[in-house]
């Protein structure tokens, strides 16, 4: 098996001077749930948080027997762990590119591991992962994503969708074929065409986002967003102040709803920070 390495040597030597760079003090706090549902017995998502670096880590596994459970909780620990420690060894002299870097390097060597314990083990064999991951640094939110898991933001009372599935009913739509309302009821909805593990390359989706203090970021896998509408979400994350108990909250909503699939919660929010005005924006660049 042959892996790519992470290296901060290059994020050293274009790191821009600190008179540059302004930190914006945000606090960032992260909570998360996991519930197999109502309707099955065995649980293929996993979740991973490091408090530490700001680091979120979401997968929905798919597979017979237990592989879907290997596959998500491979993604979730090996992204953790290796894109945990390439953050917390770069603190603050890495730039939002060779973070994406590190991001894009950590999901290509998971999807490497997975493919081969797919294809060496008959019991794992077709197993494969979504994933979203999400990293806060200053007031930056880099956000990847590969399948049809989730990242939401909640900012000034209103929720919005900042990933597009990988999945045959997004084309659908994307294609005028149906509408989003058509899309409800569709048969389709758990067809991804794209995910990690299942090939021996995956495409991870990237964007970045400005975080300002208030916001609540959702990632959620499909257990959550098949069940509820995101009016219906975005009135329970209204509803509690602690972050926990809206991840509770959404659980238990998405059970009540008929938990016909794994359902996971991760709730990140940020608060403090200076005013927007006094911010400073570093391009992003890959």
């Amino acid at each position: 098996m042959r892996w790519r390495n992470l290296d901060r040597s290059d994020a050293q030597s274009r790191t821009p001077p600190l008179s540059q760079r302004q930190h914006v003090p945000l606090t960032i706090e992260l909570s998360a749930a996991v519930d197999p549902g109502r309707a099955r017995s065995n649980n293929e998502d996993s979740v991973a948080l490091d408090n530490d670096v700001a680091l979120a880590v979401l997968a929905d596994g798919m597979g017979g027997y237990n592989a879907g459970e290997v596959a998500s909780n491979m993604a979730t620990s090996f992204i953790r762990t290796e894109l945990g420690r390439w953050l917390r060894e770069a603190q603050t002299h890495a730039s939002d590119g060779e973070v994406r870097r590190a991001m894009d390097i950590c999901v290509d060597n998971a999807n490497r591991a997975i493919f081969n314990a797919a294809n060496s083990n008959p019991q794992y064999a077709g197993m494969g992962t979504t994933l979203v991951v999400a990293v806060i640094r200053d007031s930056h939110l880099l956000v990847g994503h590969v399948g049809d898991s989730r990242a939401y933001r909640l900012r000034g009372g209103r929720l919005q969708q900042i990933t597009r599935d990988h999945s045959l009913l997004q084309e659908q739509i994307d294609a005028g074929l149906i509408t989003q309302e058509q899309a409800a009821f569709s048969a389709n909805k758990n067809l991804v065409t794209r995910a990690v593990g299942v090939e021996d390359t995956v495409l991870l989706e990237t964007h970045q986002h400005e975080v300002q203090p208030g916001d609540i970021y959702l990632m959620c896998s499909d257990g959550l967003s098949d069940m509820l509408d995101d009016a219906t979400i975005g009135q329970l994350l209204l509803t509690h102040d602690s972050l926990s108990a809206a991840c509770q909250a959404l659980v238990d909503a998405a059970n009540d709803a008929g938990g016909k699939d794994n359902i996971s919660v991760v709730l990140v929010r940020a608060s403090g920070g200076a005013s927007p005005a006094s911010r400073f924006w570093w391009p992003f660049r890959r």
